[in-house]
């Protein structure tokens, strides 16, 4: 033992010498030089080894405790009141927000910077590898406890997939077409009719390797078959496609593991409850999907290094062991996730839906991935993880990826829509899908080397990624072709998979497929055998606290409810209330019993809520019964026990209130006999609204289907018609219905009481008293033990039903087909799409040199409008999207162009009450900050910013949309001030959400919105020619007959549905038009053509603006003009971009410090990069003061002073 510990000695002496130029990150060691030399006043010497002597003692203790304690127990560094760094012993099961925040601190101090090297900490306390950043003593300490991390390799070949659809107008959702597809599906079923459905293959004949190690990039034009592939890949793929072909992970069928627990597939559509925070959400998904092998591993590791007498970095210790322990409610990897992914400043804010304000779009597309990557999975399939995000946030989350990929030899597949090319260079493989067919699968580096010798090259300034994406397509590839001494030819891409085949990479690719995978060599861990993370009762618990945590976020609907049973027992007491009712009378006794069924209503009603409630938690229940979080039985049994009190507290307030003030049997035995089958009521309709609703799983199908229900139950329950008149065919129905054992119960308990007994005045009844009667009139039972057979069947309905919810649940999968609109639109009719061209304003001046000749151009453009047939870019270059722009100034209804500008505009919102719980002592929190600018007619601005900078806020605030907050500054509409009502009538706003009526098509849809919107006095055929003339510039008339149909299920595409947007505002004939991120969620090539229709709009001489996330060169230069915001709601740059954004970059460039942007780089993403929080805090600047005192910022002073004063006399 003293040789060991001597051993280790010298081990941490020699790292505290190497420390510094070997940057050991033993930062146990290096941190007791830094924290002895910074000890205030004695001996620094002796102070340092009297703490390393008291932090060996602490370490030493920790080691003698049994492995189940000591791996519950760590060391975390504490900063005393006097300065002095301690390390104290704690829980790591029970560490406290304050203890994660200084351990998230200590080893992710800046996240850009500090990541990699935690991921490289963590990977060599487990690894017996050697590197370069190894010294010589610990590489030896390390090879002996060295263990192996899981990988996956997965391989595909051969893997079809295809499915029958209805085309044309067959697959239209009418009555017609819906009652046929039944009547049809039926008569298949018995092989009476052939089906009328076409085949439609997905993915043909695709083959390849996905190896550990390796960031794979996904790309495709739409309908590729991207989706598709990831989801079969995953093992989440549709029952109804039908695949052949295989798929493995290392050398196994996927029958023979869990694919969703051994892989992540994280979905392009983010579903999440709305009522709770970022952080729970985590936590949450973190919770259930448990630790994997983690405990496991740090059991093991923890045994070696004890053996070998080593001591662990004290916070890489910590971090492992919090991470190791399932069952917590919360856990430290989603501290971890949450910095990483950028979203620890919104952690604690709700993630909202369409009815609750809360997290933005970007923000919410992170909580997708992260709540993914809180598990244990070592395979991630990443489906469009960067819609909502610009440009520099993607960045920097692929690059994360990229070094959990690179260091923990993770597996990993993302696709992508429009990645910047520094996102693009982070990948090391690549695999290019069209029209469901492998065009390439290999190295990134390759690629452009496999279509030079097809014949296509890559332009110097055209990104790669929207190249491939174009290349394929038989409208885009001629422009590419650069052998110039051969003609050339369409390739299609089955010609392209052929030629990749015989390609070097493709062949070395199919090399390696013809060699088996040695299963022997596969990690025990790699697979996931389980099909739960955590054990049968850690998921009810955690359900279980989730469902409560949801009721208590719901609140007002459990409260409204409440108060409404109040109100309506009030009515009901105040009715009968001194009335005077005699009993033992057969007249009152049918009043009696007319208020006992009134009872039975609103008990029983006063759940129907629970229908929409369950529907509405639906979506995110299929998400994450799919992934395997947890079965059925855990997310419906907490649902049904946390509503019995909901249900003893309604039928108290009911019983409480009605009871004795109407009149009814006054025993307290009849009182609580009465509750208890009030309770076995509501208990009963709960349960049935929530099984109608998992059968229904929509809205309209549960509303139909709970009509109907509750129309039966109604007429068979034996009040509105009585058992004696139940026709003998039809009486199974009364036995059946729920309703009738809740209406024996209530009126058996009151009718069967002593004060009921008067005899019989009426013989025709053969029973002795008047209850009786009452009772055998009416076809009840008239036996006391009747009351309890009928209370257990209410109660053994609502088992029943929840049983039937719970197996609906399990088997039932979201109703809906997804379904695209693709148009073939005729080759002779369409116009040749440009190639990358420059929408820069006409005046090239350099800013700074020639200040006055800039602002007199523009002053002249304001004037006399912009020509909108020739814009000229510095070499005079002729635009083509202008190229019928007189023609379109030339509309059936003209509109009067106008101005824009706002000057000094600030926006504040009351502060957060999470915010202020955190100590912030302000009132208000402002979101713009100084904020002034000018949008002009005939002039496309961009609206660019990091997430959170505050550009929907502005031109939200700009477009009068937002209704709280307080604004203040000044806007003004073509030199007068903004007013509200009229300015509504002369914009619009297209909103990122394309939200439409889904079964009406496009035609319909342009027709309606200009019914509404324009002047009643415009003539139906001016109105009907003002919309063929939208149509044609958006480019909307192959689709005039196409169904809109809903997002991701069937109807148009996303490309499609941002035109129809466009479209929708246009045919109101506005002057000023807002887009908020138009391209978003968009690819390269389907960006462009949203592009053309916005460049088309902006050619009739209207003012556009828009907000853009991630924009390609070929976008970001289409506009003329940019206001650039950084976070916090400030500008720091506003003006012309200039030719290839040369005055853009000239402004930036200027100021000391800022590094040159490279050939051939986007400027938009460079713009993001070099404004960036983290450069300012590096030059030690603020660009916002810089902008405030540029000459730049005076020429916008002068322009809106200009408008203010001039613009108004053209008009």
């Amino acid at each position: 033992m003293t040789a060991t510990l001597a051993g280790d000695d010298l081990a941490r002496s020699m790292s505290r010498r190497l420390s510094v130029a070997s940057s050991s990150r033993r930062s146990w060691a290096s941190a007791s030089i830094r924290e002895a030399f910074s000890a205030p006043g004695g001996d620094i010497f002796q102070r340092s080894g009297r703490q390393e002597d008291e932090d060996e003692l602490k370490w030493a203790a920790i080691e003698r405790l049994p492995t189940y304690d000591r791996l519950r127990k760590g060391m975390l560094k504490q900063v005393l009141d006097n300065g002095r760094v301690v390390h104290e012993q704690v829980d790591v099961t029970n560490l406290g927000m304050q203890d994660k925040k200084q351990l998230m601190e200590s080893i992710l101090k800046v996240v850009e910077d500090d990541n990699e090297r935690f991921l490289l900490r963590l990977r060599d306390r487990t690894d017996r590898r050697k590197s370069d950043s190894y010294n010589q003593i610990l590489y030896l300490v390390f090879e002996r406890v060295g263990i192996d991390i899981p990988k996956v390799e997965i391989r595909f070949e051969h893997l079809s997939i295809e499915g029958d659809v209805y085309v044309g107008s067959r697959a239209l959702p009418t009555l017609w077409n819906a009652t046929l597809n039944t009547i049809e599906g039926l008569l298949q079923l018995i092989k009476l009719v052939p089906s009328k459905k076409r085949v439609v293959e997905i993915l043909r004949d695709v083959s390849g390797i996905v190896k550990p190690s390796r960031m794979t990039l996904l790309l495709g034009p739409p309908g590729s078959g991207k989706t598709t592939s990831l989801r079969a890949l995953a093992g989440v793929l549709d029952k109804d496609l039908r695949v052949s072909g295989n798929i493995t992970y290392c050398g196994h069928e996927m029958s023979e593991f869990y694919p969703q627990r051994t892989c992540a597939y994280i979905s392009q559509h983010d579903v999440h409850h709305g009522e709770m925070t970022v952080r729970e959400t985590l936590d949450f998904s973190g919770r259930c999907l448990g630790v994997g092998t983690r405990y496991d591993l740090l059991a093991e590791l923890s045994r070696r290094e004890k053996d070998a007498g080593i001591k662990p970095d004290p916070e890489i210790d910590a971090f492992m062991k919090a991470t190791a322990m399932s069952g917590q409610e919360s856990s430290l990897v989603t501290d971890y996730v949450l910095k990483i992914l950028g979203l620890d400043i919104c952690a604690d804010i709700m993630v909202g839906d369409e009815m609750r304000r809360g997290i933005s779009g970007g923000q919410k597309k992170r909580v997708t991935t992260g709540e993914m990557l809180v598990g244990p999975a070592k395979v991630f399939f990443m489906d469009e993880i960067s819609t909502g995000l610009d440009s520099s946030t993607t960045f920097q989350i692929v690059k994360y990826m990229r070094q959990m990929v690179h260091i923990m030899d993770v597996t990993m597949i993302i696709s992508l829509l429009q990645p910047a090319p520094e996102t693009f260079d982070l990948f090391d493989d690549l695999i290019l899908l069209s029209e469901g067919q492998v065009v390439y699968q290999g190295p990134r580096e390759n690629i452009l080397e496999f279509f030079e010798s097809v014949g296509f090259k890559c332009p110097d300034r055209k990104g790669v990624a929207d190249f491939l994406q174009e290349v394929t397509s038989r409208k885009d590839q001629e422009q590419y072709w650069f052998k110039k001494n051969e003609p050339y030819q369409y390739v299609s891409v089955p010609e392209f998979a052929r030629r990749f085949s015989s390609f070097h990479i493709g062949q070395m690719v199919f090399d390696e497929l013809g060699i088996l995978y040695d299963r022997s060599q596969v990690h025990p861990a790699a697979l996931v055998i389980e099909k739960y993370g955590i054990s049968n009762m850690e998921l009810l618990k955690a359900c279980l606290s989730r469902e409560w945590l949801l009721m208590k976020r719901n609140s007002f609907l459990y409260i409204f409810k409440t108060t409404q049973i109040t109100i309506m027992s009030i009515i009901a007491f105040t009715v009968f209330f001194r009335t005077k009712m005699k009993s033992g009378q057969l007249e009152d006794g049918t009043k009696f019993y007319g208020a006992l069924f009134f009872s039975l209503l609103n008990v029983m009603f006063n759940g129907a809520a629970e229908l929409a409630l369950t529907i509405f938690r639906l979506p995110v229940f299929f998400k994450q019964r799919d992934s395997l979080f947890y079965p059925a039985w855990a997310f419906a049994l907490p649902i049904w026990l946390l509503r019995i009190p909901i249900s003893l507290m309604e039928s108290l307030i009911w019983i409480i209130l009605t009871y004795y003030t109407i009149g009814f049997a006054p025993a307290a035995s009849r009182f609580f006999r009465q509750l208890l089958a009030y309770v076995g009521l509501h208990q009963m309709a709960l349960s049935l609204f929530r099984f109608i609703a998992a059968l229904g799983r929509t809205q309209v199908v549960a509303n139909s289907l709970g009509t109907f229900s509750l129309l039966m139950v109604f007429v068979l329950g034996g009040f509105i018609v009585s058992k004696n008149d139940i026709q003998s065919w039809m009486i199974w129905g009364y036995y059946i219905s729920p309703m009738m054992y809740g209406q024996n119960a209530i009126v058996i308990n009151e009718f069967l009481d002593e004060r009921w007994s008067t005899p019989n005045p009426d013989p025709r009844i053969p029973v002795p008293t008047v209850g009786k009667v009452l009772l055998k009139s009416r076809g009840m039972y008239v036996d006391d033990y009747m009351f309890w057979i009928c209370v257990i069947a209410l109660f053994g309905f609502s088992l029943l039903f929840n049983v039937c919810f719970i197996i609906a649940l399990t088997y039932l999968n979201p109703l809906g087909d997804s379904r695209t609109v693709i148009v073939d639109e005729d080759e002779n009719k369409k116009k040749k799409r440009p190639a990358a061209t420059d929408r820069s304003s006409a005046s090239t001046a350099p800013m700074f040199e020639g200040l006055v000749h800039v602002i007199q151009h523009f002053l002249n453009s304001m004037v006399t409008g912009i020509d909108m047939a020739v814009r000229n870019t510095a070499e005079g270059t002729n635009l083509n999207a202008g190229e019928n722009a007189t023609n379109r100034r030339g509309m059936v209804l003209p509109f009067r162009p106008l101005s824009l500008a706002f000057d000094h505009v600030n926006y504040y919102v009351d502060m957060p009450a999470e915010m202020k719980s955190q100590g912030i002592e302000e009132t208000r929190l402002q979101l713009l900050r100084d904020v002034s600018g000018a949008f002009r007619p005939g002039v496309l601005t961009a609206l660019v910013g990091v997430s959170g900078a505050g550009k929907t806020t502005l031109m939200d605030v700009l477009a009068g949309r937002k209704t709280g907050g307080y604004i203040e500054g000044s806007i003004s509409i073509s030199g007068y001030p903004k007013n509200q009502e009229t300015f509504a009538r002369v914009s619009g706003y297209c909103e990122q959400n394309d939200i439409h009526s889904p079964h009406v098509t496009v035609y319909e849809s342009l027709i309606y919105s200009a019914w509404l919107r324009l002047a009643p006095e415009v003539k139906k055929q001016t109105r009907q020619m003002f919309v063929e003339e939208v149509m044609d510039l958006v480019e909307l008339n192959p689709l005039r007959d196409a169904l809109v149909g809903l997002p991701g299920v069937d109807g148009l595409s996303t490309e499609q549905r941002k035109r129809l947007t466009i479209a929708v505002e246009l045919v109101a004939n506005p002057s000023i038009i807002f887009m908020d991120e138009p391209t978003s969620g968009l690819d390269a090539r389907a960006a462009a053509i949203v592009m053309r229709t916005v460049r088309n709009t902006v050619d009739t001489g209207r003012t556009v603006v828009c907000t853009i996330h991630q924009p390609s060169i070929d976008i970001f230069e289409a506009f003329d003009e940019l206001l650039l915001m950084k976070r916090g709601g400030q500008v720091i740059y506003a003006g012309p971009l200039g030719h290839h954004s040369h005055l853009l970059v000239k402004y930036f460039e200027s100021i000391p410090g800022v590094p040159k942007i490279r050939e051939g780089y986007n400027p938009a993403t460079w713009m993001l990069e070099v404004s960036s929080a983290g450069v300012e805090a590096q030059l030690d600047v603020d660009f916002a003061d810089i902008y405030a005192n540029s000459d730049l910022y005076r020429y916008v002073e002068f322009l809106l002073q200009f408008i203010l004063h001039n613009f108004s006399a053209n008009y």
